[in-house]
C-alpha cells in the first residue's frame, strides 16, 4: 500500500496543530490557576537568539498552511503575525486548520514532483514536492511545535509526551 501526498501532509499537519492547541489550553489553565501574566509565557524564549512562544506557534501555522498551499498549487493565505495572547494563538491555529480543510486530496495527490520554490530574502531554494514535504515542511513544523512545547514545559506547564503526541 502506498501513502498519498495528501495523507502524508494534511492529516499530519492537522494532528500536530491540534495537539499544539490542546497544549495551549493547558498553558491557559496554568496561567489562570497560578494567576500569572500570560505574557510571561507568550514572550518567553529558551535562549536569547531563539524566537519566543508566539513566533514558534506562528511559524508552525505558516509551515502547515504554506506546505499545503504549495503542494495543492493554491495561493498561501497571509496572516498578520500580530498575535500576543494565548487566545489569539489559538485563533491562528483554528484559522490554519480551517484553511487546510478546504484543500482536497485530489489537489495534493500527485504533487510528488511538483516544483516548489521557497523565497527568503534574496535566496531561492528549489524542491520537488516529495523532497519539500519530507525534508523541509514536516521537520520544520515538528521543530517549532517541539520548541513551543519546551518553552511551556520549562515554565511549569504540566504537559507531557502524551500531550505532544495526542491520539495519533
Amino acid at each position: 500500500m502506498n501513502i498519498s501526498m495528501y495523507q502524508a501532509s494534511v492529516p499530519r499537519f492537522a494532528s500536530i496543530l491540534s495537539n499544539l492547541s490542546n497544549i495551549l489550553d493547558k498553558a491557559q489553565a496554568h496561567v489562570d490557576a497560578k494567576k500569572l501574566d500570560p505574557a510571561a509565557l507568550t514572550a518567553y524564549r529558551l535562549f536569547p537568539d531563539m524566537f519566543p512562544l508566539t513566533k514558534q506557534v506562528q511559524i508552525a501555522c505558516d509551515t502547515a498552511k504554506g506546505a499545503v498551499a504549495r503542494l495543492a498549487g493554491v495561493p498561501i493565505p497571509v496572516y498578520e503575525d500580530n498575535e500576543k495572547t494565548l487566545a489569539e494563538l489559538q485563533a491562528r491555529i483554528a484559522k490554519t486548520l480551517a484553511f487546510m480543510q478546504t484543500v482536497t486530496t485530489q489537489q495534493i495527490d500527485g504533487s510528488e514532483d511538483r516544483d516548489i520554490v521557497i523565497k527568503r530574502a534574496d535566496k531561492e531554494t528549489h524542491y520537488r514536492g516529495m523532497q519539500f514535504l519530507l525534508g523541509n515542511a514536516l521537520p520544520n513544523i515538528y521543530f517549532h511545535v517541539t520548541t513551543a512545547y519546551n518553552i511551556l514545559r520549562h515554565n511549569g506547564v504540566e504537559i507531557g509526551k502524551r500531550d505532544y503526541l495526542g491520539n495519533t
